[in-house]
């Protein structure tokens, strides 16, 4: 396994240095052991902070990533524990899915009131959009 410095590592997984610090501080990354004065990590610790990035983007806090992270690496976790988390975590996914739907939808009809007619979008305010939607047929 090849051994990477901190500074390759965030090239790698596209953060700057101070990210893996802060997420080593959070315990969501490894501190790695020095033999030679030098940190060093592995692609493991890159595809770690990659999944992550991508999990914050997605709209999970770091506590909540951790969470995810510790369900196949915790000893004492119990095959019920992991999959009533794992449940909870999904039925929470399907309604953010819903509300994003939801919110496509009404994106979609404002966006058909802006085709139909500069004096039709003006009746509408954006933020009445996404409580009652557009009445227009596209």
């Amino acid at each position: 396994m090849e051994k990477i410095t901190i500074g390759k590592l965030a090239e790698m997984a596209g953060v700057g240095v101070e990210t893996i610090r802060f997420y080593q501080r959070k315990e969501l990354l490894r501190e790695p052991k020095t033999s030679t004065g030098f940190r060093t990590y592995n692609e493991e610790d890159a595809q770690r902070i990659v999944f992550i990035k991508k999990a914050q983007e997605l709209g999970f806090t770091l506590s909540e990533v951790k969470e995810l992270l510790e369900l196949n690496t915790k000893p004492r976790l119990t095959c019920g524990t992991v999959k009533a988390k794992t449940t909870a975590k999904i039925k929470e996914i399907e309604g953010k899915i819903a509300d994003l739907n939801r919110m496509k939808v009404s994106l979609e009809k404002l966006a058909c009131a802006c085709d139909a007619s500069q004096d039709n979008i003006r009746q509408f305010k954006v933020q009445e959009c996404f409580d009652v939607g557009l009445n227009c047929k596209c």
